[in-house]
């Protein structure tokens, strides 16, 4: 039976009308009836609603067939999920997001699934400020004079005769998006309120001029942003909606970049963060790999390389606009430019709600640290290596061991979370590197290799040539990093009073 029946079969049995139901939970009848004939999901909030109007559990609406164990699972996860997102609910609360999408959601069937996930902000009580994008919509509009108009430095010609279409096409798509974040959307969380959507002319614009030689005619650029106007929205619980045109005092349109909109919004409202979708995982590489992280040193960088767009075959015409444009941020005090991808769903609630992220984040420093632990970072210590240590994999440590050993201890933070560990002890003309640990959830990201490269730099700084470690099940590693099996007599005497003869851990060395 599946979960449209069990909601159907629960009604009937508690003599409520199909329309009484509805009404209890806010949703149109015609909605749920699609529900029971199993035509549309029901999403976590419409399952607590019809949980308190059945008076039944949610476990209930799940398949009796399905192994018991596998639905504890399921709800345990989502119950620890929801603990470590809590955090960020907490953080983000009264906070400015902007958000940009390109008109690729729109003409690629995205915005209903993007929209659902910006509700769910806004109703954590995060303003929202949504800038779109229109340019697929114009290329398929203008397709012919598209062709006869020039692109300098990334950026299109706007002539006089497009104009009028622009402006069309910007209102047709201005008023989709106004209608679906509206729209009673049946996993919204927000199904049943009153979404209130804002648009206006916030934007004073001005020609873009002429640039290497050409006039680039209409296409504009920012000269000021009406952030007060703006605010009173979001004040007012408002989703504000704001299109790639601007306004001259004398009346002029002016067709804008909304990669650069976006930025210049965020900079004058003072965003916490600036989030763009884009067409993969986030920045990649040369390789194809995702660069998780970057910052404004590697991003100039990146974007000094890749002006020849053969030195980068993973990164877009769009992409590299969006790039240029969380510099831009970067520079004028927006703490962090998130770059996600607008084909996954929930990719948002993803890279904002988890430590680990889903795209590329953009900071003026590096999101990592190492530095020396605390007394403080016990508890989180404690946290990283006691999964470890039920497995075998690190020798077990007392609170107390921790405690009076702290001053041997570092750790490496990532956003100032700690996700990893070492402690350092040093023997005549050796270092171990004792208890080495990266959290679960940051493994395989490059941290271990960074904290490696720390260990082996304070051995340097010492003027020590050898570093060794003493491990069960993480050889491998440690080979894939230049170590190698070395017999246990060679250990320092010192460190073989301790050494725990049951564990019969390997001896691997490393020569600096």
């Amino acid at each position: 039976m599946n979960p449209g029946q069990i909601v159907r079969k629960l009604r009937q049995e508690q003599s409520m009308t199909l329309v009484y139901l509805a009404n209890r939970i806010n949703l149109d009848p015609g909605n749920l009836s699609r529900v029971e004939r199993n035509e549309l999901n029901i999403s976590f909030s419409m399952l607590e609603k019809l949980s308190l109007a059945l008076n039944v559990s949610p476990l209930v609406f799940f398949d009796k067939s399905l192994p018991q164990n596998n639905l504890v699972s399921e709800v345990k996860s989502f119950v620890e999920n929801f603990r470590l997102s809590a955090k960020f609910i907490n953080q983000f609360n009264n906070k400015t997001f902007v958000i940009a999408i390109g008109g690729e959601v729109i003409s690629d069937n995205q915005l209903k699934s993007i929209a659902c996930d910006i509700n769910l902000l806004h109703s954590m009580s995060i303003n929202i400020v949504l800038v779109h994008g229109i340019r697929p919509q114009i290329d398929n509009k203008l397709k012919e004079e598209i062709k006869k108009t020039k692109l300098i430095r990334n950026i299109r010609v706007t002539k006089k005769e497009m104009l009028n279409d622009i402006v069309a096409v910007n209102g047709t798509i201005k008023t989709n998006i106004e209608a679906t974040l509206s729209s009673g959307i049946l996993e919204s969380p927000m199904l049943g309120s009153n979404i209130k959507v804002s648009s206006g002319n916030f934007i004073t614009a001005r020609p873009l001029g002429v640039i290497d030689g050409v006039d680039m005619e209409l296409t504009g650029q920012i000269r000021k942003i009406d952030t007060n106007a703006i605010t009173d929205k979001l004040n007012n619980r408002e989703i504000v909606i704001i299109s790639p045109l601007g306004y001259s005092p004398i009346g002029d349109i002016f067709n804008l970049s909304y990669e650069q909109t976006a930025a210049h919004v965020a900079q004058a409202i003072k965003a916490e963060k600036l989030i763009y979708y884009i067409n993969a995982n986030g920045i990649l590489n040369i390789r194809g790999e995702l660069i998780s992280e970057l910052t404004i040193t590697k991003a100039k960088h990146l974007i000094e390389s890749i002006e020849d767009p053969n030195n980068a075959p993973f990164i877009s015409y769009h992409d590299f606009n969006i790039l240029k444009s969380s510099l831009y941020a970067i520079k004028n005090n927006i703490e962090k430019v998130h770059l996600i991808n607008r084909n996954i769903d929930g990719s948002v609630i993803e890279e904002i709600f988890t430590d680990k992220g889903s795209g590329t984040v953009l900071t003026e420093y590096s999101l990592e640290n190492i530095r020396a632990a605390t007394i403080k970072d016990i508890n989180q210590i404690i946290n990283i290596i006691e999964p470890l240590e039920k497995e075998g994999i690190l020798i077990d440590r007392v609170n107390n061991d921790i405690d009076k050993d702290i001053n041997s201890f570092y750790v490496i933070e990532h956003g100032h979370n700690i996700i990893g560990t070492v402690a350092l002890y040093q023997y005549e003309k050796t270092i171990e590197a004792a208890c080495f640990a990266i959290h679960e959830n940051y493994q395989n990201l490059g941290y271990g290799k960074k904290l490696l490269k720390f260990c082996e730099q304070t051995a340097i700084n010492k003027n020590i040539n050898k570093l060794f470690i003493l491990t069960t099940q993480s050889e491998h590693w440690f080979i894939e990093n230049n170590f190698s099996l070395t017999d246990r007599k060679f250990i320092p005497e010192k460190r073989k009073k301790t050494y725990t003869i049951e564990r019969n851990s390997k001896y691997f060395i490393k020569r600096l």
